[in-house]
């Protein structure tokens, strides 16, 4: 967003807000989406952000949800305290006139069941006119996301050039906060990127290193929009009927939790150091920091035997069963 004649006294500063934001390594683009309407409600108001300038914009805002509500406010108020720094008297909103924050939403952790289901059921979709590799593609998308963690956005933009086929690795590039990581992919991980490029140059389809690794033909670049994955992945959770300890359809991002999950207890049953592990884990999955993973490192049933089964065996000697070791009263 950039300041222009009918702006908002608020322009300014909402300008250099986000290219603040942006050179920190942040998108930042659905936050521009909603300065650039307060900003467009201001010049409607013909003055600056008040406490009632404030109200009236989020009255206007009535007919979303609570919890999108919500976060609009948060956005404007994060852009207040940036602005406070140099106008120490201008309005900050009150986050506790905030609408109430939703619970959050309990990631399903796939199991390897599950996911054979989801892989099997690719396997079988049919192919279009305009997808000739639509069962090729999905069953790709779901082994990269559950075995290498990636984001959606990540799988979405790798091109073929991206996979290094004699050190079978895979260049993740200006993900999030612009970070770039190369990440080594597991035995099957690398076998089904093989046979994916294998199976396009033999029916002569784009396989130059510059083409999408998940192509198709809907779109002149070959390359699958975000939403478009992402409804190709929830029509297998839906085929397969899976569903979370609520009822629910899985979260394709629930993919990535799984991921964390696994490496999580595969160094438990192992008897790893889970402290020094941690920093690795972070970096293959592109976080600033180990308090971004921790995010993903859910307590599930199967951790929790694991830790108990690792404490036995340490302490449990230590331990003593009541009554043990005593003589009648």
């Amino acid at each position: 967003m950039s300041v222009r004649n009918g702006s908002s006294v608020l322009a300014p500063i909402i300008t250099r807000y986000l290219e603040l934001k942006r050179a920190l390594g942040r998108h930042y683009r659905t936050e521009s989406g909603i300065l650039k309407h307060l900003d467009a409600f201001l010049v409607g108001q013909g003055g600056d952000l008040t406490a009632e300038t404030f109200a009236l914009w989020c009255c206007s805002r009535e007919h979303l949800s609570s919890g999108v509500r919500r976060n609009w406010m948060r956005v404007v108020r994060n852009l207040c305290l940036y602005r406070r720094r140099r106008e120490p008297t201008c309005f900050v909103p009150d986050p506790l006139q905030f609408p109430l924050p939703h619970q959050s939403v309990r990631p399903h952790i796939f199991t390897e069941a599950e996911i054979a289901l989801l892989l099997d059921r690719a396997e079988r979709l049919p192919a279009g006119s305009g997808s000739p590799l639509r069962a090729e593609n999905m069953r790709l998308a779901v082994v990269l996301l559950y075995t290498a963690g990636l984001r959606r956005g990540e799988v979405q933009r790798l091109i073929i050039g991206d996979y290094d086929r004699q050190e079978q690795t895979l260049l993740v590039r200006e993900s999030k906060f612009h970070k770039s990581r190369l990440l080594p992919l597991s035995a099957d991980a690398a076998r089904a990127v093989e046979q994916h490029l294998r199976l396009r140059r033999a029916r002569g389809l784009p396989a130059g290193s510059d083409s999408p690794l998940l192509w198709n033909a809907h779109r002149r670049e070959g390359a699958y929009t975000g939403a478009g994955l992402g409804q190709g992945i929830r029509s297998l959770f839906r085929a397969v009927d899976i569903r979370t300890a609520a009822g629910r359809w899985p979260r394709v991002h629930d993919l990535r939790h799984a991921f964390a999950v696994n490496a999580l207890l595969r160094w438990y049953r192992a008897g790893e150091d889970l402290q020094a592990k941690l920093p690795y884990l972070a970096t293959y999955m592109g976080h600033v920091s180990i308090i971004s993973t921790q995010h993903y490192l859910h307590f599930v049933e199967q951790l929790a035997a694991s830790a108990s089964e690792r404490f036995e065996r340490r302490c449990g000697a230590l331990i003593a069963a009541p009554g043990a070791g005593q003589g009648p009263a």
